[in-house]
């Protein structure tokens, strides 16, 4: 609690840098229609890196982000004069084929959420959109992406919507996803990815206590001093955001996409209930 009780301070303290957090999924140029959305052709992320490198955006972690943010003044010092960070959730092998390669042209780096259950694997959790058979990356290409240079963060290890499950299962979601990716990689893994963007008060005590030093929600909107480190804000990056969108997303943090009103219209209250009693019966079947 002290610690918490020193990162809320220095929100105070600090007031009027924003910073966007790119949330990319697939990059590829093959997607069933119900997971299109979720994709961005590698054609259209190449030209989103470069728009970056042109306009001098410097990427950096999550962590470094939330080092600087929240815990000194040397720390927030370090940041560059434009920053911005881009993850990539799930973990899907296309991440090792596509984007990291161009990532590499740019000397980029990037934060990368990985669903460990399912590495090795194909996205089974995605049965709603017809993608089960999408292959995720290898335990050996994860490895491979961490000496690159991209931070490796954990996205869970089933891709449940945790804010729908009894405690302890969302505790030991949040616990076993952490260990598994230490025990693989040989490093303290410091950053969560709700998956979905769904947490709860009690979800995101779960991730602190865990000991991880941040989260990220989505939000569409920046990030700053003021964010709260364990439910940071990202923007959504889909499969329509040309140039001119991202331009918009990386200064407001919104784009009018009509997709993305209605991925904000089921974070809701009353559709966190219609959840959370799908789920009950779900888990019951």
């Amino acid at each position: 609690m002290n610690e918490m009780k020193s990162i809320s301070t220095m929100s105070i303290r600090h007031k009027g840098i924003t910073v966007p957090i790119l949330m990319y999924h697939s990059i590829s140029d093959d997607a069933t229609r119900l997971f299109r959305q979720f994709t961005v052709s590698p054609a259209l992320f190449a030209e989103h890196m470069d728009y970056l490198y042109q306009q001098t955006y410097t990427p950096i972690s999550v962590t470094r982000l939330v080092s600087a943010l929240f815990t000194s003044e040397s720390a927030r010092e370090d940041l560059p004069a434009q920053p911005v960070v881009i993850t990539f959730d799930d973990g899907f092998a296309d991440f090792f084929y596509e984007a990291l390669p161009i990532l590499k042209r740019y000397n980029f780096t990037a934060t990368l959420y990985i669903t460990t259950a399912y590495v090795n694997g194909t996205s089974r959790w995605l049965q709603r959109e017809g993608e089960t058979e999408r292959h995720m990356l290898s335990w050996e290409q994860v490895a491979e992406i961490n000496k690159q240079g991209i931070e490796i963060g954990a996205h869970s290890h089933h891709h449940y919507q945790l804010d729908t499950l009894a405690l302890a299962k969302a505790q030991e979601e949040i616990v076993l996803s952490k260990s598994i990716l230490q025990e693989h990689l040989g490093l303290d893994v410091q950053s969560f990815a709700y998956p979905f963007g769904y947490s709860s008060s009690k979800v995101r005590h779960f991730v602190q206590d865990a000991g991880f030093t941040s989260a990220c929600a989505v939000k569409h909107a920046l990030s700053s001093e003021a964010s709260d480190p364990f439910a940071l804000a990202r923007v959504m990056v889909d499969a329509t955001t040309g140039v001119d969108t991202l331009s918009t997303l990386l200064r407001t943090g919104h784009s009018g996409s009509p997709f993305i009103t209605a991925y904000q219209r089921m974070r809701m209250p009353i559709w966190q209930l219609a959840r959370q009693g799908s789920a009950a019966i779900m888990h019951r079947l």
